[in-house]
């Protein structure tokens, strides 16, 4: 026995794919998710075919990133930006976008294979993105982290100093001076002498 059903057609506006600053807060706001980026990923990676990855992926401005533009996140499908990125340029946003949207694909389609961060798989992916000649890092000016280095470590032989913002915990010689004697072995004539950086 058969039965005859009518087919709902629902009919949505499409919103637009536009992602100009007018249509998201300002930037000193920029923390948590994206609507708007989220939604044109998804219509990107919709348009791809992967159907999967457009029901995750989801776009986060994080304020805890510093030196990183962004940051991908396979399987989850998600992506934090950082916020620095609004105060550059809108393109740098899109292009960072794209960069990391590139990973989620590139996982994506080679699920079982461990693949290259930046290798081939990803340098399709950036191509059926529209950005085929992007690089693997940036040169934004984006603000470093610089640590105050506080302990001085020196080899009594050879005089060789390190500078470390941690300290060692254990006994720890001089590798070069090792390697030329004991193959590379332990030997605490070459123990490093501990001094503090004021």
């Amino acid at each position: 026995m058969f039965r005859s059903a009518r087919q709902m057609k629902f009919s949505f506006a499409e919103p637009s794919s536009d992602i100009s600053r007018s249509n998201r807060e300002p930037s000193f706001r920029q923390q948590g998710s994206d609507a708007t980026f989220s939604h044109w990923c998804r219509k990107l990676v919709s348009n791809l075919g992967l159907i999967d990855l457009e029901k995750r992926v989801a776009v986060e401005w994080n304020p805890r990133m510093r030196s990183c533009a962004g940051r991908a996140f396979w399987p989850s499908g998600l992506i934090h930006l950082n916020p620095e990125l609004s105060n550059i340029s809108e393109s740098e946003i899109k292009r960072t976008l794209l960069h990391e949207l590139a990973h989620l694909i590139a996982y994506e389609r080679n699920p079982y294979r461990a693949i290259k961060s930046h290798g081939l798989e990803w340098q399709r992916a950036c191509k059926d993105l529209g950005i085929p000649d992007e690089r693997a890092t940036h040169e934004l000016a984006l603000p470093t982290r610089s640590l105050k280095r506080r302990w001085k470590y020196e080899c009594p032989k050879c005089g060789k100093a390190f500078e470390r913002v941690r300290r060692y915990k254990g006994a720890v010689a001089c590798y070069e001076c090792c390697l030329k004697t004991t193959g590379g072995v332990f030997d605490p004539i070459y123990q490093l002498v501990e001094s503090p950086l004021i």
